[in-house]
This record gives C-alpha cells, structure tokens and sequence, in this order.
C-alpha cells in the first residue's frame, strides 16, 4: 500500500478501548484469541500462503459486506480513512455489526492488499470482529463487492500484535495477487488502558462468485 509513504503511516486501528470489558469486568470474558498453530512459522520472511492456489485478481469495486461463516459474521461494510494520528480509523462504536474498508488502498479482490477492520465490543457488548481470534488456517471470508461479484479468500494465519509492535510493513505490504487483511482489537486487555494491541487475518483470494 502506497499510504504508508504518503500520508507518514498507516498503522494499527485507532480506538481499542474495550468499553464492554471495562463496564462488566474482564475476568473470563476476554475475546478469543488466535493459537499459536494460526500464527505463520517462527522466521517467515514474507507472508506464506496457504495450500489453496490463488485466484486471479478482479477488476476494482468497492466491498458493501463482509461474511466469516466460521464465526457467524455477516456486515455491511462503511467506507474509512485515517485517524489523525495516522492509525486506521474504525467504524461508529454504536453499531456493532458493522466493518469498514479502508478507502484509500485496494478494493478487496483487486491486485494488493486490501484493510477491512471493526470493532471487537463497544458498550452494549461484542461486536461485529470479536470472534475474529477464533478463526483459523484455511476458514474462508466472503467480501460483496458493488460490482455483484463476491470476492472470496482463504485465510493463511491469524496473529496478535502488541500495538508498540504492529508489523506495519508485513501486514500493509503491496502484493502482485488480491490479498486481505481483516483487523480488530486485541492482545492484553487493561482496564485502564483497553485493548493493547490488534489481531490480524491474513488472507488471499481463492474464488470469485
């Protein structure tokens, strides 16, 4: 993605404050985090993909929904831009099934790596991501595009990042196939500070219906 350069850093989402944890306690009630067997092998260079060959890439047009069937996410999906401190900006934390795609990069399906992220919980309790850290190697995400086709991509690994440690390179990198990233609050929780870090899908388009 050419915004890292542009616009000083795109980085990890903007609001990870974990208002529902905060309101009820955090004690058994964290959102699941990825595995170690999710994460991609200790040394990985570049971001490996899994053994389901890549799809050509599409045409560009925006995303209107996201589906996870793994973890029961089905959301329409909200244009975003950037915080002013450079992070990736989230969608309203009043609607909980909602994502957003980041506007300025790469339509989802289309030649580089697209962002979509969402909240984990908000007040009235988990939202749209909060399963996100349940997924695993090989679950699939199904993106709506505008144009009536829906892009669909096979997940290759799940991490979780400390947010003084978001691999900004590694998770926003351009990429010669269609690749997505799906992003949300996550790693230690602090009910002083939220959330202290982010949980990221790492996926490549498969098929296109």
């Amino acid at each position: 993605m050419t915004d890292r350069r542009t616009k000083g850093g795109l980085v990890a989402i903007a609001v990870c404050t974990g208002l529902w944890l905060i309101q009820n306690g955090a004690a058994g009630q964290d959102p699941p985090r990825p595995s170690s067997a999710e994460a991609f092998a200790a040394g990985s260079e570049h971001v490996p993909r899994s053994t389901v060959p890549p799809a050509p890439p599409l045409r560009p047009s925006e995303p209107v929904r996201i589906r996870i069937p793994a973890v029961h996410v089905d959301a329409p999906v909200m244009r975003l831009g950037l915080a002013p401190d450079g992070s990736l900006d989230v969608p309203p934390a009043g609607n909980r099934n909602l994502a957003g795609w980041y506007k300025d990069g790469t339509p989802p399906g289309a030649e580089g790596t697209s962002v979509i992220a969402g909240h984990v919980d908000n007040a009235r309790g988990p939202a749209v991501f909060y399963h996100l850290g349940a997924l695993k190697k090989g679950h699939t995400i199904e993106v709506v595009r505008k144009d009536g086709r829906t892009a669909v991509f096979t997940i290759d690994a799940i991490e979780v990042y400390d947010s003084e440690d978001f691999p900004e390179e590694r998770v926003y990198a351009a990429s010669g196939q269609a690749e997505l990233r799906v992003i949300t609050c996550g790693g230690t929780f602090s009910e002083r500070t939220g959330y202290r870090g982010n949980v990221v899908a790492y996926a490549h388009l498969t098929a296109v219906r």
